[in-house]
């Protein structure tokens, strides 16, 4: 069907022939198929079609005219068909290899690895942060920090996640390590940067150090160890798949963390000032908007835990304050304006 209108089909006692127009028909799925990946790889790599200066065909497929109209269509250019289809890719890797043993030193032509999956760490509420975003050109390092969950908490467990999805049950579990060693402090206070790296051999290398006191804990792995092409595939096709799914899922994820956070915040404060600073009436009223929000953490509306975080932030704002000011004048007892200018 590459320049003939009709062909005939024959098998055993059966034969039919079938028009270029039945034949379009029949491979429009395929084509579909094929120009769905060629929009993700414009996605991934930051680029309109408009600005692809050259579409060049590969495979023998691509010699069918539907294919090659298609193609035009969807690029805004007549595609280059000047290289045979079966011989591009090998042309193009012996250019390559002729690159990389030394030859043509003074050649813009380059082919640069990338990492196939994106590489993070599991937060709280089993949620993953993305380091290192899938289709990011090797060798490459990447830093972010984070802090502690809870007050005097000593010691991190970092665990590194491979995929695409936002939830740690649906990425690929490539390993943990524990930070220990960070200092007791308040939850939020401690700052621990993770930095992921990944040299020109695909090893990732990932390191957790704490920044007053310099300790740290680091874990190498090869992330594509065990992991075929199709798996990669699938991986990167689920994630398009659930997208809405994911997406919703993390904030209400998100949204039970915070929810997490300040009922630990509020239960501590109650704890250490409630009796002195609140009357009782002060007191059961905020254990009851404190309650209130247990309970609706435990749901899945997100908007219902958004409004008892408001909820409870308003019931706790007069009792701040009044911890703070009790604060205040704690440090200031004792001291005259001497003491305060000259410390």
């Amino acid at each position: 069907m590459t320049n003939e209108k009709s062909a005939v089909i024959s098998w055993q006692d059966f034969s039919v022939e079938i028009s270029r127009e039945q034949f379009n028909e029949l491979i429009y799925p395929l084509v579909k198929r094929s120009l769905l990946t060629c929009r993700r790889a414009l996605k991934d790599a930051n680029v309109e079609s408009e600005e692809v200066q050259a579409v060049v065909m590969v495979g023998g497929s691509t010699r069918v005219p539907y294919v090659r109209e298609q193609v035009g269509e969807f690029f805004g250019k007549t595609p280059l068909t000047s290289i045979d289809p079966d011989k591009v890719v090998a042309l193009g890797a012996a250019i390559q290899a002729d690159i990389l043993v030394g030859n043509k030193t003074d050649s813009d032509m380059l082919l640069l690895d990338v990492v196939p999956l994106s590489l993070g760490i599991e937060t709280m509420g089993g949620l993953v942060e993305k380091i290192i975003p899938r289709n990011t050109t090797i060798p490459v390092a990447r830093a972010q920090e984070f802090t502690t969950f809870k007050d005097g908490q000593t010691a991190m467990t970092v665990h590194v996640l491979q995929g695409e999805r936002e939830l740690v049950d649906d990425c690929r579990s490539l390993g943990r390590f524990t930070l220990r060693g960070i200092p007791p402090m308040a939850a939020g206070a401690a700052h621990i940067r993770v930095t992921y790296q990944v040299d020109a051999d695909g090893l990732l290398s990932v390191t957790a150090m704490e920044k007053s006191t310099k300790v740290q804990a680091s874990i190498q792995i090869k992330p594509s160890y065990g992991l075929t092409d199709e798996e990669v595939t699938a991986m990167i096709k689920s994630s398009f798949d659930n997208a809405q799914e994911d997406l919703q899922a993390r904030e209400l994820a998100e949204q039970r963390v915070e929810a997490d956070r300040v009922i630990e915040s509020v239960i501590v404060a109650l704890q250490a000032d409630g009796a002195e600073l609140l009357s009782t009436d002060e007191f059961h009223h905020i254990e009851t908007v404190l309650k209130q929000l247990m309970d609706v953490k435990q749901g899945s509306d997100r908007d219902a835990i958004a409004q008892g975080i408001k909820a409870l932030d308003t019931a706790t704002q007069e009792f701040a304050a009044r911890r703070m000011n009790a604060s205040i004048n704690k440090a200031l007892t004792g001291k005259n304006l001497s003491d305060i200018e000259n410390p």
